[in-house]
């Protein structure tokens, strides 16, 4: 359940807080108080695109942050899957800096835009004003039904999305195989070659880099030979070299060893050195005789390193890759050599994916079927709730002739609203406020269904009024009993139903004009429903008025 709104700096809030409670929260306001954004910014909250007119010109920081108690099982799930301690309550933060950045936290730990989305999406359901468009669309109306059934159908539907992919997959590769004689013979002839230039080069995994090392000495020979006869002459040649100039060092200490024990040591120091310079010339000596090579092996050199990086450039970045393509062009040689049994292969794929397809399609249609009734019957109760007293409800599912990732099933609802006419395809006959009402009956039913605790409606009272108004004030309230809601509406009847009532209002302040929630009292509340009932001109009569209406749905909740 959600706790409580911060919103900071979005736009004409300067800085808000909006604590809700259980049950049926209400925001009021006049047109263009800042209703909207305010919806807004619990979108940002949920992962959506931050929008530039939301942030105006504000040069701050905008913050928004989302406190939830009462954690659902799915969103606990999902923190324990990214290790995020899951604690009694869970606050959910996003900032976008002045400079456009996105950083969100869930309990301080920072995590990204998608991941915020996945989370919210298990804690909270918008519905918009326009929402009901979607009935319109009876692509739209299988969805629906899954959702109403989804405990039933479980993780059906994944099966049957990845089901889908390997039998498409199967049928594209025999597809694909279906290529002329022709066109196979002159594919095996490439590919004899490809495979047979690979192999006449005999790589070995490894001996490039032993070639670019030998490469790279055999390029600045001269260079390495100057320096390691320069080597030789300083520290083994000749009088004045170091050699030569140790060598007299020890003769002298040696002398005197005698009269000063101490010396020694120096002795052995300097024996020491002699002996490591030694070993120094022999060493570079040897080096400097391995150095002498013919052109023959520098271009043989070269000649190996220019066959491996041409069969780089047409077979992969490396010797482990040109030979894993060697072996992908034998797998398919053969594959052309023995077509007839590879042709086999991919039909007996295409088979088994079928047959596999085609069962977990029966599954999920029989699951449809079974809840097509029960979810007609629920949805004609709901829809009598809010003032269709005669409709009739039916949900029709068709076979497609194909496959989708979704099965073979097509759905359609059908609605008769008024007694006497046939049931008629509901995106064809409903009017927009009809729409209206439909889709908050479906919302409400598949709310039962879900564990998201906090459902939130924007407005989507609109094009409604009198009798259908105060029915739809009562399925709110009715809906408020078993799951928070928070709803943005214009209709006195359901704001009268408020267990807390919040009004979005326009103040100027330092000469700025700023948005502001406000809860409200009793009395205020009161004099907001005669606002809503009777426009700016509030007389005795209209208070009146808000004041029963409030009281009778006081009573309505006793």
């Amino acid at each position: 359940m959600l706790r409580s709104l911060r919103v900071k700096n979005l736009a004409l809030i300067r800085e808000t807080e909006v604590e809700t409670k259980e049950g049926l929260n209400i925001l009021t306001g006049e047109t263009g108080a800042g209703k909207s954004l305010l919806m807004g910014s619990v979108g940002l909250a949920m992962g959506e695109r931050a929008h530039k007119e939301l942030f105006g010109d504000a040069k701050e920081d905008v913050l928004v942050e989302l406190t939830f108690d009462a954690i659902p099982e799915a969103a606990a799930g999902l923190l324990e899957e990214h290790e995020i301690p899951v604690e009694d309550e869970l606050i959910l933060t996003r900032k976008i800096t002045a400079g456009g950045r996105n950083v969100c936290r869930v309990n301080a730990e920072t995590v990204s835009v998608s991941f915020l989305k996945e989370l919210t999406s298990h804690l909270i359901q918008i519905h918009g004003q326009r929402e009901h468009e979607v009935l319109r669309d009876k692509r739209k109306h299988l969805a629906f039904l899954d959702a109403f059934c989804k405990k039933e159908l479980g993780d059906k539907p994944e099966q049957l999305a990845r089901a889908y992919q390997r039998y498409m997959d199967a049928m594209r590769a025999l597809s694909d195989a279906g290529a002329d004689e022709e066109a196979r013979i002159r594919e095996l002839s490439f590919l004899e070659f490809e495979t047979g230039e690979i192999e006449d080069a005999h790589l070995v995994p490894g001996e490039e880099e032993a070639l670019e090392a030998q490469y790279r000495t055999m390029s600045h020979a001269q260079k390495i030979m100057s320096a390691l006869s320069a080597c030789l002459e300083l520290t083994g040649g000749g009088q004045s070299s170091a050699a030569d100039q140790t060598g007299r060092a020890i003769r002298e200490i040696r002398e005197v060893t005698t009269y000063d024990d101490r010396l020694s040591e120096l002795y052995d120091q300097l024996s020491e050195i002699e002996a490591l310079l030694a070993d120094f010339n022999q060493d570079c000596a040897a080096r400097l005789s391995d150095m002498e090579f013919g052109e023959e092996a520098f271009y043989e050199v070269e000649n190996r390193l220019n066959t491996i990086h041409h069969l780089q450039s047409k077979y992969g970045n490396s010797i482990e890759e040109i030979l894993a393509e060697k072996e992908k062009k034998l797998e398919r040689i053969d594959q052309l050599r023995n077509f007839a049994d590879y042709l086999t292969g991919l039909e007996q794929a295409v088979a088994d994916a079928k047959k596999e397809l085609d069962r977990l399609c029966m599954e999920v249609t029989k699951i449809r079927k079974q809840a097509a009734g029960q979810f007609s019957a629920v949805m004609e109760q709901s829809l009598k709730e809010l003032n269709f007293p005669q409709v009739v409800f039916r949900t029709e599912i068709a076979a497609l002739e194909g496959y989708t990732s979704n099965g073979k099933d097509e759905v359609r609802f059908l609605i008769s609203t008024n007694p006497g006419e046939e049931v008629r395809p509901l995106d064809l006959v409903a009017s927009g406020g009809e729409l209206s009402r439909i889709m908050l009956a479906f919302r409400t039913i598949l709310a039962d269904s879900d564990e998201v605790g906090t459902l939130i409606f924007d407005e989507i009272d609109s094009g409604i009024s009198g009798r259908t108004a105060q029915k739809v004030a009562e399925k709110m309230h009715e809906t408020a009993m078993h799951h928070q809601v928070i709803c943005i509406t214009h209709l006195p009847q359901i704001a009268a139903m408020a267990d807390r009532h919040f009004l979005i209002e326009k103040t100027v302040k330092e000469e700025k004009t700023q948005t502001e929630v406000t809860p409200l009292s009793h009395e205020q509340e009161i004099h907001e429903l005669a606002r809503m009932l009777g426009g700016a001109a509030i007389t005795e009569a209209t208070l009146k008025n808000a004041r029963e209406m409030k009281e009778l749905a006081m009573k309505r909740d006793a």
